[in-house]
């Protein structure tokens, strides 16, 4: 018999998870001077943001993919 998994209920939202998750990424970076470790967090800052836009472009009703 394999492992049970444990399961947990998020209670708040995907998106709203990410953007809390892109504003504490964000305030870190501002306190750290300029350099490349400050570049990867706005690296990862961008990439949440763009994973919030993907989630409301997917949940929005009606929407077409967008043309590549």
């Amino acid at each position: 018999m394999g492992k049970k998994r444990r399961r947990f209920k998020q209670i708040t939202p995907f998106r709203e998870r990410l953007n809390d998750f892109a504003k504490d990424l964000h305030e870190e970076a501002r306190s750290l001077p300029a350099g490349p470790d400050r570049d990867e967090l706005l690296k990862r800052v961008r990439g949440a943001e763009t994973a919030v836009l993907w989630d409301e472009w997917l949940s929005a009703p009606g929407q077409t993919p967008p043309i590549l």
